[in-house]
């Protein structure tokens, strides 16, 4: 997960992260970072496979923003 420059958040999946950060930050990754460069790393965690990736990411973007952010540990309770 990634935060962008308007402090808006970025899920993904990717096998080198950091390729996929670099690539974000040259404004070449997903067309929602690029008008909102540069993107910093905030949260990532490994995964099995790319299966497993792709579920993670999913339950990821099912979360509040709120809840995104106590994971990341900007917010606490």
């Amino acid at each position: 997960m990634v935060r962008c420059r308007d402090g808006t958040l970025y899920t993904g999946a990717t096998n080198n992260l950091e390729r996929r950060v670099a690539t974000h930050n040259k404004g070449r990754g997903a067309a929602y970072t690029r008008a909102r460069l540069p993107v910093t790393l905030v949260w990532s965690e490994p995964a099995a496979d790319r299966g497993a990736a792709l579920r993670r990411e999913a339950a990821l973007k099912r979360l509040s923003r709120a809840e995104k952010l106590r994971l990341v540990g900007r917010v606490r309770r």
